[in-house]
């Protein structure tokens, strides 16, 4: 069984064939809900730009085997396995070995798909439905037309192992308003697809039921030139989207209702006095409380870099987002924070990490310095 598979499906105008096709890749990875490893992440890149280049595809349709999750991620595991080092709680990993290993190829080919997505010359959908987690939501943000259904769930929550949220994260949670992308990275709280509108991630909002229609909708366009791809799939899509809003099936936005409160806390002067401000809130919302819950039990140390990286990035371009990050998180893989949270969570899951700090306070400036520094390009 392919952990993707891919497929070209012919359309049709008043029931004749055309030369015109769509393409449609599916992520067949279910038991592990789809957690990106590196194969899948070849596969998607090689047809991609086989169907860029090919002029009788006209759209490319990304969607999910399973109804539970589009992409819940990377393949967290087999990093840890790559950067399980007993020495780890004595020094970091240093440059040359983690230059030269799997992890790193595999964060390399990984930005590349996703930043490749973003720069794509054809319309490329994402059909989002159920869990859209980290490198999901990588994959999901570079797409031209992102759609969410009643059953997604999105979040960042790599400051729970010990990371900090990437693939492109720097540049659309900068693009949120009101720091409200900065508090979805120190907290790594879920948020559903009203959520996923309301902050500009998503741009469609279609029941899952509709999935094969809209698809067979697509199938039946008459594409033209490429310049008119772009406005053939608004209009179908489109169509969909009202239906689903008059449906009222899509959940309403948390963050919308709590945006003022948001705010508040992350105008704050630094990091440590935002955290204590939104742990020791009486918060009265449930999905205030959650975030809450998440930020108490993060890595202090994770907590720091991601709001950091953030405010180092608020003026990049999305290249430069990339860039930084691919060091930034070779950086955390030397590290033992990373290993110990993927431990906690996914190997033992005795959901009990040992984190290296307790308190901002604790953490030495020198060290942040060097998650920060560029590793040697010598390797």
């Amino acid at each position: 069984m392919s952990v993707v598979t891919f497929k070209e499906l012919s359309c049709r105008i008043n029931g004749c064939n055309t030369h015109k096709k769509i393409g449609v890749a599916e992520l067949n990875n279910p038991k592990a809900l789809n957690a990106l490893n590196l194969d899948m992440i070849r596969m998607l890149h090689t047809q991609m730009q086989s169907w860029e280049s090919d002029e009788n595809i006209s759209v490319v349709f990304l969607q999910s085997s399973s109804d539970k999750s589009f992409c819940a991620g990377g393949d967290i595991v087999s990093l840890y396995n790559d950067i399980k080092n007993e020495g780890h709680n004595l020094a970091p990993l240093n440059d040359k070995k983690i230059s030269q290993s799997l992890s790193s190829d595999f964060l390399k080919e990984e930005y590349a798909l996703d930043f490749y997505l973003h720069k794509y010359s054809k319309p490329l959908i994402v059909w989002g439905n159920g869990f859209v987690i980290g490198g999901g939501l990588g994959l999901f943000a570079g797409c031209s037309h992102r759609i969410v259904t009643e059953n997604t769930l999105m979040a960042m929550p790599e400051v729970a192992i010990g990371l900090y949220p990437e693939v492109g994260a720097s540049w659309f949670l900068n693009k949120m308003p009101d720091n409200l992308g900065a508090f979805l990275a120190i907290t790594g709280s879920f948020f559903n697809a009203g959520d996923a509108k309301y902050l500009g991630l998503s741009n469609l909002s279609i029941q899952h039921i509709y999935k094969e229609e809209v698809i067979n909708t697509l199938c039946e366009v008459d594409w033209g030139d490429k310049a008119s791809s772009y406005t053939n799939v608004d209009e179908v899509l489109n169509v969909f989207d009202s239906l689903s809003l008059a449906s009222k099936q899509i959940p309403k936005s948390s963050i919308e209702e709590n945006h003022l409160i948001i705010n508040r806390l992350m105008a704050l002067d630094n990091i440590d006095e935002i955290s204590e401000a939104i742990l020791n809130t009486q918060f009265q919302d449930v999905w205030l409380q959650n975030a809450q819950n998440k930020l108490q039990k993060a890595s202090v140390l994770s907590v720091l870099i991601a709001y950091k990286q953030l405010k180092l990035t608020v003026r990049y371009s999305k290249a430069e987002c990339f860039e930084a990050e691919l060091n930034l998180s070779r950086r955390c893989c030397q590290h033992r924070e990373l290993e110990e949270g993927i431990r906690a969570q996914l190997i033992d899951k005795d959901k009990r990490p040992q984190w290296t700090y307790k308190n901002f306070k604790d953490i030495e400036p020198t060290l942040i310095s060097w998650f920060f520094s560029p590793i040697s390009s010598s390797y």
